[in-house]
């Protein structure tokens, strides 16, 4: 009997081996540890987004496919590929970095060079400001010489950037539906032809009327009568040998330039004028050939008087 009782003690006991319950409780206490940790976190979704497209470039994802569609290979590689659009550059550029400290680049040009071009934008820039702030001086004297005129309300001297506007109106100048000059008027006149013989640039005069139609006989409508008032105040201004006439342009514009609303005699009335515009050197027109040539090139196109180049 103590044999068989010895052999049965030899025997291994019932169920789990004891470190199974330690094992147990750890993997549970883990689980819980980093369930919680992971409640605790928040997920940053462009990080998840990048991690997610760099798994799937390297490893591949397997797509869903309809039953009624056809199985359809996919390559990794070129799933993500967009073509560039090839856009021409207005200047060949070659540029290099050598190990001199005195010159790192070198760039070499195709044409005449931004460098140069640049340089005249910004001289034209420059003389665009000197011309406004000189028209604003010259219309300020000319305000000055005619501001008697100017106080009767039969003048108005105004600049519009490079510009000089001497505008006369009908009241005191001509007659309604007339293209004659009054014989009063005629030192006003004088005092704006002596004014231009120190003012540079060109001279546009131009003739306005209102919106109500000639009736008269003498014009036929509101452009003749706007051309004749214009011409009878470049004809009076050339009466001086000294006006060289090569400056100036006669214009009729009729009601198509109107200052304000024809909406009553008084606005009506100041629409109906005659403007001597001095046009200094026009360096916007410059400006605009360069920006619209890229490669700046001006050979071969006449530069008007006055201008930079």
């Amino acid at each position: 009997m103590s044999d068989e009782s010895e052999e049965k003690c030899k025997c291994p006991p019932a169920g789990s081996p004891m470190w199974m319950a330690t094992f147990a409780d750890l993997m549970s206490l883990l689980m819980c540890f980093f369930v919680l940790l992971l409640s605790f976190s928040e997920m940053d979704v462009l990080k998840f987004k990048q991690l997610a497209g760099s798994m799937r470039e390297a490893f591949g994802v397997q797509a869903q496919i309809k039953v009624e569609d056809i199985p359809k290979g996919t390559s990794i590689i070129a799933q993500e590929f967009s073509p560039g659009r090839p856009e021409p550059t207005p200047l060949n550029e070659v540029r290099q970095i050598t190990v001199n400290n005195d010159m790192n680049t070198l760039d070499v040009r195709s044409v005449e060079g931004e460098s140069q071009v640049e340089d005249r934008l910004q001289g034209l820039e420059e003389l665009r400001r000197q011309q406004e702030a000189e028209a604003k001086e010259q219309a300020i004297a000319v305000a000055e010489a005619l501001s008697a005129e100017i106080g009767e309300g039969s003048i108005e001297v105004e600049t519009e950037g490079t510009r000089i506007i001497i505008r006369v109106k009908e009241r005191g100048s001509f007659d309604s539906g007339s293209a004659e000059l009054k014989f009063d008027y005629i030192p006003v006149v004088a005092k704006i032809r002596d004014l231009l013989l120190d003012i540079g640039g060109k001279v546009a005069i131009e003739g306005h009327t209102d919106n109500i139609p000639y009736n008269g006989r003498r014009f036929e409508s509101n452009w003749d009568l706007s051309s004749a008032r214009a011409l009878a105040v470049a004809h009076e201004l050339f009466a001086d040998r000294r006006i060289r006439q090569s400056r100036f342009s006669v214009t009729g514009y009729a009601d198509t330039r109107p200052l304000g609303p024809n909406s009553s005699a008084a606005l009506r009335a100041r629409n109906r004028r005659v403007e001597i515009v001095i046009q200094k050197s026009n360096p916007e027109e410059s400006l605009e050939r360069l920006q619209s040539r890229p490669d700046g090139d001006t050979e071969g196109e006449p530069l008007e008087p006055g201008s930079l180049f």
